[in-house]
């Protein structure tokens, strides 16, 4: 089965497609996607412009008819901060629904930590224990933490990297007084949320989701994309320090030039570093662990389990699971009804 992931973030708009089988993980087919920062329509009163608006459906219609033109069967198409929080985002998803064919999603903040925690758990799997997973995105910054598939806590505040950039970081190189109070600020935001997952304990893994996270684990010396996502890759908290202060000292003409920093990113990457390295200190974690999966894969992973739970898998998948079934387990023919395919 072809299953199409579109996602509308602060910086991009991507749309993913996979194949996925019965008893597998899903296998990426293809990538479509284009730098879109949404908050850069935002006007004076937080609405996205007209502009913006038209921006965001043109690229909708294209990863539609991609995704048609690849075969994908279904596609989730889902909105982060970026809709949520503009004060017309319901006029937004309206007009999408009336001008696309594609329905989007708004993705509460609580749901998409819950979501990219799932992701992480069937990544690392069971044997992780209790994971601690965290994600910078570009307006927004997710805590979840739990030891079964879903998270026991799950939090999202306005502390993604775009957001900070815009709001605290306007200079070019950043002055030291607004660096400064950035970091009081994310203190100050941070120290009653973590407080709450005081009871939870310590976790027995701390994951870093988000191409923020990926980005920061790559300045510090983390194995480049192209070394496959099964090298293990970390970042430890004394070396996100120095590079957080190195960088709040550069314009982002030079952090362009770092590894792993795109020039999209080359602005806020520094306000991603502040908000890491202030969220490993908050938690005591001296070193994460880098996961390559976060909230796309976590959206399709539960989608297949809902096909599989509801019957609506395709016929080749329950063929397919018959199949790997030890012999007592296999259902009698006459027994597995077709269901619809999705």
């Amino acid at each position: 089965m072809r299953l199409g992931v579109l996602d509308i973030g602060s910086n991009t708009v991507h749309l993913l497609l996979v194949d996925a089988y019965a008893g597998a993980q899903p296998a990426a087919y293809a990538s479509h996607k284009r730098p879109l920062a949404l908050v850069r329509y935002l006007d004076e009163q937080g609405r996205i412009s007209a502009e913006g608006q038209r921006e965001l459906i043109g690229f909708i219609r294209e990863a539609h008819d991609v995704a048609r033109d690849h075969g994908a069967e279904d596609l989730l198409a889902f909105a982060t901060s970026a809709i949520r929080e503009a004060t017309n985002g319901q006029e937004v998803l309206d007009a999408v629904a009336e001008q696309t064919a594609v329905t989007l999603m708004e993705l509460p903040g609580d749901r998409e930590a819950a979501v990219t925690f799932f992701a992480t758990r069937r990544w690392f799997g069971w044997g992780a224990g209790t994971i601690l997973n965290l994600d910078i995105g570009g307006g927004s910054f997710e805590m979840a933490m739990g030891d079964d598939e879903l998270p026991t806590r799950n939090v999202s505040v306005p502390l993604g990297a775009g957001r900070l950039t815009r709001d605290w970081l306007p200079e070019d190189p950043p002055t030291a007084a607004s660096v400064k109070a950035l970091r009081s600020h994310i203190k100050a935001t941070l120290k009653p949320v973590v407080k709450s997952f005081a009871d939870l304990g310590r976790p027995t893994l701390v994951a870093g989701t988000s191409k923020t996270f990926r980005s920061l684990a790559r300045i510090a010396g983390a194995a480049p994309s192209g070394a496959g996502p099964y090298v293990r890759r970390t970042l430890d908290r004394h070396d996100l320090s120095l590079w957080a202060q190195r960088m709040s000292a550069m314009a982002s003409a030079d952090r362009v030039n770092l590894p792993g920093v795109s020039d999209l990113r080359a602005r806020q990457v520094l306000a991603g570093a502040l908000v890491a390295e202030a969220a490993m200190l908050a938690f005591d974690v001296e070193q994460l662990q880098i996961c390559p999966w976060a909230l796309r894969e976590g959206l399709i992973l539960r989608r297949l389990d809902q096909l599989v739970i509801t019957g609506a898998a395709p016929s080749e998948w329950r063929d397919e699971t018959q199949r790997r079934l030890p012999q007592e387990l296999r259902r009698p023919a006459a027994s597995a009804a077709p269901g619809p395919t999705a």
